[in-house]
């Protein structure tokens, strides 16, 4: 059961809401060498939010990304990360995320789901900060959330590594989810 703090302006988003792609980063970050971290993000994705303002607990957010699309400005790094060592996209070709709970206080909305990588389902808890709600020039309805989660890869079944001569390991265990998303209200 959700505890929560009603939040007007995010209570006035009653709708149905689809993810903006073009003004929405799904990124990430991850631990490199021990020294510094590559950041990186997936283009290509789709999904919508169901925002019921009478009962925020009820709402409900569902998303769908290309495996294939992801960025880090290496290609040779990116064709690593879609071979079988890594995300294996031709057998897993998506990563989805189901709502399972959302909470809100203040400007503060929890979302609890399914995140499904490699095949495999774990449940990861996102904390966003409502941003806003704005009418665009063109007369479209848009919401703003900023989120982070961190997550193991090896929890996903991602544990290709390389040991380093200093010690440690090339990839860290640690991915550092960044989100930060733009919905155009549908309904």
């Amino acid at each position: 059961m959700s505890v929560m703090t009603e939040n007007v302006g995010l209570s006035a988003t009653t709708g149905t809401w689809a993810i903006d792609p073009t003004h929405t980063t799904i990124g990430f970050s991850v631990r490199h060498a021990m020294v510094s971290k590559v950041r990186g993000n997936f283009s290509d994705f789709a999904g919508s939010a169901t925002i019921d303002g009478a009962n925020l607990a009820a709402s409900s957010v569902e998303v769908t990304i290309q495996a294939g699309s992801i960025d880090t400005k290496n290609a040779d790094r990116d064709g690593h990360l879609v071979s079988a060592d890594f995300l294996d996209v031709e057998n897993f070709p998506t990563l989805t995320f189901t709502s399972t709970d959302v909470a809100v206080t203040g400007a503060d909305v929890t979302i609890t789901g399914d995140l499904t990588i490699h095949g495999v389902t774990r449940s990861v808890t996102v904390e966003f900060e409502y941003i806003g709600t704005s009418l665009d020039p063109f007369g479209f309805t848009r919401v703003g959330f900023e989120g982070t989660a961190k997550i193991s890869r090896k929890d996903f079944g991602l544990v290709w590594n390389a040991a380093l001569e200093t010690g440690g390991v090339l990839v860290g265990n640690e991915i550092t989810l960044v989100l930060d998303v733009e919905a155009v209200k549908q309904a």
